[in-house]
């Protein structure tokens, strides 16, 4: 993750069901679904001015830390999201088994 996302919270907005970072003013958000102790992770979208900065890698990072920090379980159906674990296979470790 780029130095000047890591200091950036993660907001998790259960009234729209999604996590969200804000961005000097923009948003990068990921759409979410859960149900018991599994995330299911639909979308990911970053404003327009923020594509290609790294904020969508940022909020999945930020996103799966989330995951594995309150004990849950991945269920990646965003194919942004599949790409990262495909780069990064060290998170399917939150895959259920």
């Amino acid at each position: 993750m780029k130095e000047e996302y890591v200091s950036l919270p993660l907001i998790r907005n259960d009234d729209e069901h999604r996590f969200e970072m804000k961005v000097d003013g923009m948003l990068a958000l990921i759409e979410f679904r859960q149900s018991k102790d599994r995330v299911t992770l639909i979308h990911t979208e970053v404003e327009p001015a923020l594509e290609g900065k790294g904020a969508g890698t940022a909020i999945i990072e930020k996103t799966l830390q989330y995951i594995e920090d309150n004990h849950l379980k991945l269920i990646p159906l965003c194919p942004l999201v599949v790409a990262y674990l495909k780069r990064h296979p060290e998170w399917n470790r939150l895959k259920p088994v």
